[in-house]
């Protein structure tokens, strides 16, 4: 797989017009004119950007990492350096949005290096994209504009830290801007939750936790074709509980069921629900319990 470590090098291969700056590459289409657009297709390829794009009127496919998603509505979307992207020959002409790409390296000694991490939408995957709003739109473009005026005027020592500081701005608006859409998606959200809990029962009831052991949250995302950090968070927004803490609590709560069979040990409980280490699995029922798998089932013994 093809990877790109300079900007210049990315942009050059998307045949792009050469950027303005080494690290930072800014293209905005206003009413009257259209994006650029990119090379007709590419095998999956791999870069070191940050790539914030917004996108209407595109025909065509964008495959993102294993997901195929159509942008004509108009979607913005975010990619995280290292991500797998490719796209076939039919997304061509007619594009409007905007579309930035950042080098990592551009934000490397500011508060933002360390705050666009926290940003979980760059690690969603394509179907998870943020739509938005005709008066969400404009107030973006408006700071794209901004974003892009600076970017075209003659570098001086205030360039990057007024580029850095509207980026900033920009991501924070898409930050509340996706928490609407996770607001408004709330059938999504439950129907997450259910999906969740049916593939862990689904699991549990096979005997594949017994056989191959707690699955990972990445794994049950793929069985939900969701990525992980989209799984957690609507999950968080739904219950409070990251899809961590919902796992825990699953095998908690079947543990309690299984420990009232008496003939079973503790040790095989643990195996049954896919704990490799017993004592692991004492240790994580007394943390959420407040008492070992042995006293649970005294006290119940008991009552």
């Amino acid at each position: 797989m093809q990877h790109f470590k300079t900007l210049s090098a990315f942009i050059d291969y998307l045949e792009l017009p050469g950027p303005e700056h080494p690290m930072i590459s800014v293209f905005s289409a206003k009413e009257d004119r259209f994006l650029p657009c990119p090379k007709t297709s590419s095998p999956p390829i791999t870069n070191e950007c940050y790539s914030i794009s917004f996108k209407k009127i595109v025909t065509g496919d964008l495959t993102y990492g294993r997901t195929k998603y159509d942008f004509t509505n108009g979607t913005l979307f975010f990619i995280a350096p290292r991500q797998v992207l490719q796209w076939n020959e039919n997304v061509i002409q007619d594009q409007k949005g905007f579309s930035i790409h950042i080098h990592q390296d551009f934000l490397k000694g500011t508060e933002l290096a360390q705050q666009i991490k926290k940003y979980g939408f760059f690690l969603y995957t394509a179907n998870e994209a943020l739509h938005l709003s005709p008066k969400e739109e404009e107030q973006l473009e408006s700071i794209v504009e901004s974003i892009h005026a600076e970017y075209m005027n003659n570098q001086d020592e205030f360039s990057k830290d007024i580029m850095i500081s509207l980026l900033s701005t920009l991501l924070n608006y898409a930050h509340r801007f996706y928490e609407r859409q996770f607001l408004n998606r709330k059938e999504l959200s439950t129907y997450l939750l259910d999906a969740f809990n049916q593939e862990l029962s689904r699991s549990f009831a096979s005997g594949e936790l017994q056989e191959k052991g707690i699955p990972s949250i990445e794994q049950i995302a793929e069985k939900l074709s969701v990525s992980k950090r989209y799984l957690s968070d609507t999950l968080k927004k739904e219950t409070g509980k990251s899809s961590s803490e919902h796992l825990q609590l699953y095998l908690i709560d079947e543990a309690k069921n299984i420990l009232l069979n008496p003939k079973k040990t503790v040790a095989e409980v643990a195996y049954e629900l896919g704990f490799e280490y017993p004592p692991y699995f004492s240790r994580l029922f007394k943390k959420k319990e407040g008492i070992s798998p042995s006293q649970y089932r005294e006290l119940y013994r008991l009552n």
